[in-house]
């Protein structure tokens, strides 16, 4: 799946800006037009991963022919399609096996079940939430 992007083009003295037009709110800028594409991509990635854990749908993307025909405030911006795994948007539950030190496990299996969980809910928490668990 790709994305449309609009790219307002910048110069010496300001950054090139980004606008996800399907993501309401999603936009980025580099200073240079790669590094607007490389940002471009990592805001679409957060916004989407911020809003499956909102539990939102996500808008399909627009052909850009159609986004330029309705969206006259990008006239003379570039436009550019950003790639998205599909994979990201997939709630399909996979079984992984990992290899861990049993003092590790330990202490994990210790933790999720403080917090009333188990092993894999307690995992995939701290992995969505993106931040660390706090010390034992």
């Amino acid at each position: 799946m790709r994305y449309p992007i609009a790219i307002e083009p910048g110069n010496d003295t300001t950054a090139w800006g980004v606008v996800v037009p399907d993501l309401p709110g999603c936009f980025s800028a580099g200073d240079t037009l790669e590094e607007a594409l490389i940002q471009a991509e990592d805001a679409i990635t957060g916004w989407i991963e911020a809003a499956i854990d909102d539990g939102q749908d996500i808008p399909a993307p627009s052909h850009i022919e159609a986004l330029r025909a309705a969206r006259p405030e990008f006239e003379g911006w570039l436009w550019a399609l950003v790639k998205v795994d599909p994979a990201m948007l997939d709630d399909t539950l996979e079984r992984v096996n990992i290899s861990l030190p049993r003092r590790v496990l330990h202490r994990l299996d210790a933790r999720a079940r403080s917090a009333g969980e188990t092993r894999s809910g307690f995992i995939a928490r701290m992995a969505v939430e993106g931040r660390e668990a706090a010390p034992a």
